[in-house]
């Protein structure tokens, strides 16, 4: 590994954000009709649906960061 990496890719920048992101997981999974095993262990599912359930998490992040670029944009073009 090299200097400034991280072993896990996945941590997350603002912690506090945990609790939205782990609740945006399961309206995302509830939209598609994925069930989230309740022990957390996701052996058992099908990649297909994990791949899913974060493709959809990743669009929806990127729609609410382009709507606040977009509003700070507009305010200072005012």
């Amino acid at each position: 590994m090299g200097t400034g990496q991280s072993r896990s890719s996945n941590s997350l920048v603002v912690p506090q954000a945990n609790a939205a992101l782990d609740q945006m997981k399961y309206e995302v999974a509830q939209e598609l009709g994925i069930q989230i095993p309740q022990d957390g262990y996701y052996g058992y599912m099908a990649t297909r649906d994990t791949g899913a359930i974060g493709g959809h998490i990743t669009r929806r992040l990127v729609q609410i960061a382009e709507q606040q670029l977009a509003g700070k944009f507009s305010s200072i073009r005012q």
